[in-house]
């Protein structure tokens, strides 16, 4: 079990995105107060067949964001098992689900998207061209681990706006003075985002040092079509190494 609370101040006076017009986001420069508090509860479950493992999650936030008032929550479930057959994989089958709020009222005095404060996106996207406000995210996964230091994954992401109303998000927040630190694009009011597979491969040759390849095929939705009508689909692929001092 754990509980927690953060306490994220922001007051840099830059425009702040939200689903407010441009006029009126830019006559607001007031700082944004938030206080996000919840709680999580992991699992791990052996049996004679393999582990389960349970994953719970949530989040409510208030305070302000600028002149509005913050109320805004998230929250995820996620279970997975490790079956002790074919233990030369070592496989791992997880699925879940991840529900961010949206606001659905660009005129009133209340902000309604979740804020995902200071994020690191591909964490939880890793193909990040969404991130953790606004979002409904229903995925599965298959990880093997057919040797020591190596590991093969490969997810299926399905992808919504959680209100129409409000935008799609993207970006890791803050980073430098004058930038919010968030993108927001219009949903045309549409909720489909994308579908997104990928798979990946990653090897550590030692304590410190990492390889990873990694591709990932998003097909857009209705959201993504509306922006980009001529080619709503995107890819990513690129190999990295790493080295933990």
């Amino acid at each position: 079990w754990r509980v927690f609370g953060i306490y994220y101040n922001d007051d840099r006076g830059v425009i702040k995105t939200d689903n407010r017009s441009a006029a009126v986001r830019a006559k607001d420069l007031g700082g944004i107060d938030i206080l996000t508090y919840g709680g999580h509860y992991i699992q791990a479950i052996p049996t004679s067949a393999g582990t389960f493992d349970l994953l719970g999650w949530g989040a409510l936030q208030a305070g302000r964001w600028g002149s509005l008032t913050q109320r805004s929550g998230a929250g995820a479930v996620e279970t997975g098992f490790q079956p002790k057959i074919a233990k030369a994989l070592r496989p791992w089958l997880r699925g879940g689900y991840f529900y961010s709020s949206g606001d659905n009222n660009a005129t009133d005095n209340t902000h309604g998207t979740f804020f995902a404060i200071l994020p690191t996106p591909r964490v939880y996207a890793r193909f990040p061209f969404f991130n953790e406000m606004n979002n409904r995210d229903l995925f599965a996964e298959l990880m093997l681990r057919p040797a020591k230091g190596l590991t093969l994954r490969s997810d299926v992401h399905g992808l919504w706006l959680a209100n129409k109303n409000d935008l799609w998000y993207s970006g890791g927040g803050a980073f430098q003075p004058w930038t919010f630190g968030f993108n927001g694009r219009p949903s045309n009011g549409a909720t489909g985002l994308a579908t997104l597979y990928d798979i990946s491969a990653d090897y550590q040759w030692t304590r410190g040092l990492s390889t990873g390849l990694y591709f990932g095929y998003a097909r857009g939705g209705a959201v993504v079509a509306h922006i980009f009508p001529g080619d709503s689909n995107a890819r990513l692929g690129f190999i990295e190494a790493n080295y933990r001092f």
